[in-house]
């Protein structure tokens, strides 16, 4: 059985009035997630709030094909809630971008929407598990951007999906793989990966730093955005 340590840190960033990030650190759940809240008016607080609130009582005995079931019926709950508040005070949009980790029997899952990022950390090697739901990252699929020139295109903040957007399904895109002793896994809002290059992230990830280190790191860089993470450490197994 792996023996996981996990620690979760949010920041307003150096600009912003109020934090419309929300994090879920639930090991107990076997259940970590990222949610960054996009709309005016604090309606992205509420957003990604209203997510970090039905992802923390997802039931502790499912196993994990029902819990990841479970996770998506609740997220599009979430979803329409969001779009009938958006209708209902006449606001354009009241969304969140949406990462969220599983981790049962060996085993990971992760979901996704929008540009909410889960990286994975595995022999000193970073490797990012999601992918962009991003304008920038559909220049770059298509060729006609560079992955360092999406780093600091003009709509770099662009995100084409996002949970209580107008025209989204509110589906959940999925990727899974063995979770292994040793590995660290990190859960941010791109108020991270905007402020803190990928090689300074592996650095302070193998380093064993915790989460709000990277957070530090963030705000030492003049983060303009939110700012959160959260750390998922496998214990290494024990030497023969």
């Amino acid at each position: 059985m792996l023996t996981i340590r996990s620690h979760a840190a949010t920041d307003i960033g150096t600009v912003r009035s109020h934090n419309e990030d929300a994090v879920v650190d639930a090991p107990h759940l076997g259940l970590w997630a990222v949610a960054d809240g996009a709309g005016g008016h604090a309606a992205g607080e509420l957003a990604s709030s209203m997510l970090a609130e039905a992802l923390s009582h997802v039931p502790a005995a499912l196993g994990p094909d029902e819990t990841l079931a479970h996770i998506r019926v609740a997220v599009l709950a979430v979803h329409s809630a969001l779009q009938a508040e958006a209708a209902r005070r006449g606001d354009a949009m009241i969304a969140s971008t949406l990462v969220v980790l599983l981790i049962r029997g060996g085993h990971f899952a992760a979901l996704w929407s929008g540009d909410s990022r889960l990286y994975l950390l595995r022999a000193g090697q970073l490797s990012q598990v999601t992918r962009d739901h991003s304008l920038v990252q559909a220049l770059v699929d298509q060729g006609v951007i560079t992955a360092d020139q999406a780093e600091s295109h003009p709509q770099a903040n662009v995100i084409t999906r996002a949970i209580g957007a107008p025209d989204d399904s509110g589906e959940l895109d999925k990727a899974i793989g063995a979770a292994e002793p040793g590995d660290r896994f990190l859960l941010c809002s791109d108020g991270l990966t905007k402020a803190v290059s990928e090689t300074d992230i592996a650095a302070l990830m193998a380093e064993g730093e915790p989460a709000a280190a990277l957070i530090a790191a963030a705000l030492a860089r003049g983060a303009r955005d939110n700012v959160s993470a959260v750390v998922v450490e496998l214990a290494p197994e024990p030497p023969p």
